[in-house]
C-alpha cells in the first residue's frame, strides 16, 4: 500500500526541511492553499488528505482502524517513511494537530519539530479543564450530526470560522463538508469531538509552536495556555482573530509565525 498515493500526497519542488501540513476535521489539504505560498522557499511543502477526507481513496477507510485518532498518526508515519524524512516539521490545524502530535511520539527520529494551528487535545471541559464544551453539549452536537448532518453543518460552521454562513471562509467550509462521505464524516467526527490525549501532551519533546486565537469557540485560549504548560519545549502565540481556522481567515499573520518559527529552528 503507498500511504503518498492514497492520501493523495502533493510536494513541492523547494529542498531543504520537510514540512508537513495537516488538516482539521471536515477539511482537505486545499484549505492550506493561503498560507503556503507565503512559506515557500522555507523547505520542501508536503500536503495531504486525511483518510476519508478530499481526494484521498476513501475505499481504504477502515471504521475499525480510524476508530481513534491512533490510526491517522499511524497514516502520518507511513507517509513520512515513505518520504524519508528526517528532521521534518508537523504543521497540524485542530485535530490535525493532535494527529501530528501522536505522530511525532511514534517517530520522534524523523521530526524536528511541531506547529500546531488552533490545537485542542480534548474539546470536553473536565474540573479545572476548560475546553470549550461540556460532555452534554458535545453529546448533543454528536446526536445532531448523525441525525441531520447538513443541518449540523449549517449550525457549526459559523461557529468554527468565526462568520457569518455566507462568508467566504464558511462557505467553503460547508462545502467542504458536504463533499466528503456522510458517513465517514459522522464516524471521524464522534472520534475528533469525544477524543482526550491530554496525557499525550507531556510526551512531546521536541520543539512546538503553539498558534491559538484570541476569540475561538472551539478551543479558547485557556486550552492554548494549558497546552504551552503540558508541552516541555513550547511557546504559545497569540492570533488576533476570530473562529478556529486562522490560516484561513488571518493566513498573513499565521505565515509570519511560522515563517520566524521555522526560521528559528535553523
Amino acid at each position: 500500500m503507498s500511504f503518498l498515493k492514497n492520501h493523495n500526497v502533493t510536494q513541492s519542488s523547494d529542498g531543504g526541511r520537510t514540512i508537513v501540513f495537516v488538516h482539521g476535521y471536515g477539511c482537505d489539504q486545499n484549505m492550506w492553499r493561503y498560507v503556503v505560498p507565503l512559506l515557500f522557499g522555507t523547505g520542501r511543502i508536503v500536503l495531504y488528505d486525511l483518510m476519508g477526507m478530499g481526494k484521498s481513496d476513501a475505499a481504504n477507510y477502515d471504521f475499525d482502524r480510524y476508530q481513534s485518532l491512533t490510526g491517522h498518526a499511524e497514516d502520518l508515519v507511513g507517509i513520512l517513511d515513505e518520504l524519508d524524512a528526517v528532521d521534518a516539521v508537523l504543521v497540524g490545524h485542530s485535530v490535525g494537530g493532535t494527529i501530528a502530535a501522536l505522530a511525532a511520539q511514534m517517530v520522534p527520529d524523523r521530526i524536528k519539530a511541531l506547529a500546531l494551528i488552533a490545537p485542542s487535545p480534548c474539546f470536553i471541559n473536565d474540573a479545572d479543564y476548560v475546553g470549550g464544551f461540556d460532555l452534554e453539549t458535545i453529546e448533543g452536537l454528536i446526536d445532531l450530526m448523525e441525525q441531520n448532518f447538513l443541518g449540523w453543518t449549517s449550525q457549526l460552521v459559523p461557529t468554527i470560522t468565526g462568520q457569518k454562513a455566507d462568508g467566504l471562509a464558511s462557505t467553503e467550509l460547508a462545502e467542504s463538508f458536504c463533499r466528503a462521505n456522510p458517513k465517514i464524516s459522522k464516524h471521524f467526527g464522534r472520534v475528533t469531538f469525544l477524543a482526550d490525549h491530554r496525557e499525550d501532551m507531556s510526551k512531546i519533546h521536541c520543539q512546538t509552536l503553539i498558534v491559538q486565537c484570541s476569540d475561538d469557540a472551539l478551543a479558547p485560549l485557556n486550552v492554548g495556555n494549558w497546552l504551552a504548560s503540558a508541552i516541555p519545549s513550547s511557546e504559545l502565540k497569540v492570533v488576533d482573530a476570530t473562529g478556529h481556522c486562522p490560516h484561513m481567515t488571518e493566513p498573513a499573520k499565521t505565515a509570519d509565525l511560522l515563517a520566524e518559527f521555522l526560521e528559528a529552528l535553523k
